[in-house]
């Protein structure tokens, strides 16, 4: 790709894009209550719409990521935004819980596809050697979406009306169709990938292991983080009004974590997926022990907010590294396999409260598929250095002997 002149204009229409990403996937979890009430359902059902979400970016992720392999991705980038904008516009009309389900699985279906080409989109822009930097500055969408968006989001919804919200991150959409036409080079089209090309990653265990690690092990973050609002109120004793403090604390948090997360990814992505796993589980565990503690809330969602991004931006990392020529479905792979742990994270932490463990019980769940995602990351490692080990011991093939000049 050719480098921009400005290549931080192209940056921040990357990250702009993330930001309403990040913006609509967690403002539903925010404005919880007041969805549930508006479509006259319960607030386990409405967590459903969480799921909803989750379930488009786990279809749309890898069906746009093979199909629009050969496309230019800067047209590729603009056409996700827009239908990015019109599934939120859908959101903010949606007269009932099942249009507004519909709604919500439109809104993710572009969702992966974005982050994944924004990624590689991203590596193209900086040196070799800062790759790991490159993909953490286009994930600062997620972080500036909880530190602003979702909280600004959250207000505007708690004082206007929870359909307020979603026509706000609509907006953001049309902005930034905008911005990537202006700043994104324009690339031809590589017809050298095919839908066959990508799919091939799908046959690799490496990439698949690194996929379950995210699917499973992330799956903890959002059955905690779906009912955060409830369990500020209910467990926590605050006012709706704190909510909107307190996810302004997890976007500070995560914007910290994603700077620190790209360094340690330039410095080794699979001890930082590691470490990323097993700070999430114990956070998790934490949280349910002090969720009726104000400070004990603030101080552990810092913490695993930091170790989410590192987790998150790491796992993106290690896919790019293991999925050979299939880039874009490995890179877009990596986001359908975190909402994938958003739905069956919010689904299951609905289950719990449902069944009457309260509002502490998700975070316990959660501890229990950090645990798994761990199992998954053991192996995916053990197999990583039995590889190494293997081609390091593997005989080198003698030279073929060249003929003495007579």
């Amino acid at each position: 790709m050719p480098r921009p002149r400005h290549p931080w204009f192209a940056f921040t229409a990357l990250i702009l894009g993330g930001v309403g990403i990040g913006t609509t996937e967690f403002v539903t979890m925010g404005l919880l209550p007041q969805i549930a009430e508006g479509v006259g359902v319960s607030i386990p059902e409405a967590g459903h719409t969480i799921s909803a979400y989750a379930l488009g970016v786990v279809v749309g992720a890898p069906l746009i990521a093979a199909l629009g392999a050969r496309l230019p991705r800067k047209g590729l980038l603009i056409g996700l935004m827009a239908a990015f904008a019109v599934g939120n516009v859908l959101s903010a009309l949606a007269p009932t819980y099942e249009t507004l389900f519909a709604a919500r699985v439109l809104a993710g279906l572009p969702h992966g596809a974005f982050f994944g080409l924004a990624a590689l989109v991203a590596v193209d822009l900086v040196p070799a050697g800062r790759s790991g930097r490159a993909v953490g500055t286009v994930m600062l969408g997620i972080p500036i979406a909880n530190i602003l968006g979702v909280p600004g989001a959250t207000w505007l919804g708690q004082q206007a009306g929870w359909r307020a919200a979603y026509w706000l991150v609509a907006l953001v959409g049309v902005v930034t169709v905008g911005l990537v036409a202006a700043s994104i080079p324009r690339l031809t089209a590589d017809r050298s990938r095919t839908v066959r090309s990508e799919l091939a990653a799908l046959g690799n265990v490496q990439v698949m292991l690194t996929l379950g690690v995210a699917a499973i092990g992330f799956g903890g973050m959002f059955a905690m983080y779906s009912y955060i609002a409830p369990t500020i109120t209910e467990v926590t004793g605050l006012s709706e009004g704190a909510v909107p403090l307190y996810l302004l604390v997890f976007g500070v948090a995560g914007l910290v974590g994603n700077m620190v997360a790209g360094r340690m990814g330039d410095w080794s992505v699979l001890r930082s997926v590691v470490i990323g796993m097993v700070g999430l589980g114990v956070s998790l565990g934490l949280f349910a022990l002090v969720a009726g503690s104000a400070v004990g809330v603030a101080v552990v969602l810092v913490a695993a907010s930091v170790l989410a991004s590192v987790l998150v931006i790491n796992l993106q990392l290690r896919l790019m590294q293991v999925a050979g020529k299939a880039q874009t479905l490995a890179a877009a792979g990596n986001h359908a396999a975190l909402n994938l742990a958003n739905a069956l994270g919010a689904w299951v932490g609905g289950l719990v409260i449902a069944a009457g463990y309260g509002y502490r019980a998700p975070a316990v769940v959660g501890v229990g598929f950090a645990a798994l995602g761990l199992g998954v990351l053991w192996l995916s490692v053990h197999l990583h250095r039995r590889d190494v080990r293997a081609r390091a011991q593997a005989p080198v093939e003698p030279a073929p002997e060249v003929p003495a000049a007579v």
